[in-house]
């Protein structure tokens, strides 16, 4: 079938239109965050393909079954691929249905991890290994904690000190998106700063291979209401196959989650698929009345003295020093 190709294709309102209708077409769903979009039209105009680049991300690939064996999801990916690097982004992900792998596989990239119902791969052979070989691997039993700590506060304290009395060595991974009110930057900052006494703790940036639930797209998934659920088998499947046993993780803490659901679900999927893998999961109890979105509604009403009252004073401290601002209008923030 004849088609040709268009790059940088601008979704105003009627193309976006017709764009959703296509992705619904082929079972997928717009989610935005487009950057720049490829498209495969047919001589009448009408899409028969579409990829989109968003930020290091790969989304919305699809091919008409028309076009099967004409190599249209080649020309798209290697479109997409090339423009990531005129932008200077050389290290791409994407995740999609697992039944899309060797597709993928095909056009240069590699997994990461992959469940019965989604893999998550990159274009870059070695990327993770190179990733986890800049994290010292030490002696004797090693556990993990992954945080976001927007911001940090008297209950990230507390789960870290109880741990990391378990184990001889305690690696802290901050999520690195920066999608939450404070910034990746003075998150990492304020654990470094509100663990530095305790001797057996490390702090890293959880990187790419870490997947956060803001950036983990659904777009691919009919069922919405297991979205959470896919996210996390596969974050807890990633962890388990690949991160853990290069650093010698054998424990996985998490504070118990009464709140929020989410979260709850997640903990729950991480105690099935760990232990498969030999790793132990151990829920440290929440501290009473305290939370970070506490935190952030006392800077809201300027309670700074309410503030004090959740955080460790190296939280505190921080704020003050770096002015942050009660409405949260510093950059960053």
């Amino acid at each position: 079938m004849e088609f040709y190709t268009e790059t940088g294709v601008f979704l105003s309102p009627e193309r976006l239109k017709r764009t959703e209708s296509f992705l619904d077409k082929m079972g997928l769903q717009y989610e935005g965050g487009a950057d720049f979009t490829v498209q495969l039209i047919s001589d009448d105009g009408e899409i028969l393909g579409n990829g989109c680049l968003c930020g290091s991300i790969l989304k919305y690939i699809a091919v008409d079954e028309r076009l099967q064996g004409e190599g249209g999801a080649l020309k798209i990916a290697s479109e997409l691929v090339a423009e990531a690097y005129r932008r200077g982004i050389t290290k791409l992900f994407l995740f999609t249905k697992a039944s899309n792998e060797m597709l993928f596989k095909g056009v240069g990239f590699h997994t990461l991890a992959a469940t019965g119902e989604v893999c998550f791969m990159e274009n870059v052979r070695n990327g993770l290994s190179r990733w986890l070989g800049s994290i010292e691997r030490r002696s004797g039993r090693t556990g993990a904690v992954v945080m976001n700590c927007n911001p940090f506060t008297k209950g990230h304290r507390f789960l870290i000190e109880t741990a990391s009395k378990q184990v001889d060595n305690l690696i802290i991974f901050v999520v690195s998106e920066d999608r939450s009110r404070f910034s990746f930057a003075d998150r990492l900052e304020m654990v470094k700063r509100g663990t530095a006494d305790i001797p057996n703790v490390h702090v890293y940036p959880s990187g790419d291979y870490i997947i956060s639930q803001a950036t983990f797209p659904t777009y691919f998934i009919k069922d919405k209401s297991r979205a959470d659920s896919i996210y996390a088998s596969l974050d807890a499947t990633l962890f388990a196959e690949r991160i853990a046993p290069q650093l010698g993780i054998t424990v996985r803490f998490v504070g118990t989650e009464p709140y929020c659901a989410v979260t709850g679900r997640y903990n729950e999927i991480m105690k099935q698929v760990l232990p498969m893998h030999g790793i132990d999961v151990v829920e440290i109890e929440r501290t009473g009345g305290i939370s970070a979105s506490r935190v952030r509604e006392a800077l809201d009403r300027g309670e700074l003295d309410a503030v004090r009252e959740l955080v460790p004073e190296t939280t505190y401290e921080y704020i003050c020093d770096k002015n942050i601002a009660t409405n949260g209008s510093r950059a960053g923030v």
